[in-house]
């Protein structure tokens, strides 16, 4: 771990903003590539939040609702593209946070955001978080992302999921594998290319396989 960063850094320093047409114009062939995109976080979107229903034990898809959630979601992203931030997505991690701290307070997670905001005014900050170790980073990741699969669980366990069903093990089986292992699945058509990998293509291929394999018959 090197501080090397640190002690060079600012005080403040003013994050790299990128404005439209300004800074950089509209591509509408990059857009074409993100586009299908939006439905892989909106299938995450829905999981993300059926996980969070579980842990504060109040259905989010009924309050707020889904489609005032995955409005805010939508706005949020929007946002941060134009100013050349990533995607806001909700994201496994953030969800494991809330069900390892038990905070699931809005006024907490606007408040901390608020932290967030200021703190990246900070170089001293920022040149700290980046010396983290990467060892340091995975064990924390190993945490968050075994707390993703341990809630999906739960799920799984509440709703009385009968895994006498092979339909019911061949569908989770493959879920689980491929949100957990970091399979990605990669499409390309001349310009245009789409990688979707870890509980978004679980997501979709969980779909599909529920979809196509038929339910057993029990004489």
């Amino acid at each position: 771990m090197t501080f090397s960063g640190v002690a060079s850094a600012h005080i403040i320093e003013m994050p790299a903003f990128y404005i439209p047409f300004i800074d950089y114009n509209l591509n509408f062939g990059a857009m074409l590539t993100i586009v299908p995109i939006a439905l892989v976080t909106m299938v995450e979107h829905v999981g993300d939040h059926k996980v969070l229903s579980e842990i504060i034990g109040r259905d989010l898809l009924q309050d707020p609702g889904l489609d005032r959630t995955l409005l805010g979601d939508g706005i949020a992203t929007t946002v941060a593209a134009l100013l050349g931030g990533p995607a806001n997505t909700t994201y496994g991690e953030n969800t494991s946070v809330v069900g390892m701290t038990r905070v699931a307070s809005v006024y907490v997670i606007g408040l901390a955001a608020i932290i967030a905001i200021i703190f990246a005014f900070s170089g001293h900050l920022t040149a700290l978080l980046t010396a983290i170790p990467s060892p340091v980073l995975g064990g924390i990741s190993i945490l968050l992302y075994g707390f993703i699969s341990v809630n999906g669980l739960k799920i799984l366990i509440h709703n009385h999921v009968d895994f006498t069903n092979t339909k019911n093990v061949v569908v989770a089986a493959t879920m689980l594998v491929l949100g957990l292992g970091g399979a990605t699945l990669s499409i390309t058509y001349g310009d245009l290319s789409l990688a979707i990998s870890g509980m978004s293509l679980a997501a979709i291929i969980g779909i599909i396989l529920n979809l196509c394999i038929p339910e057993e018959k029990h004489e």
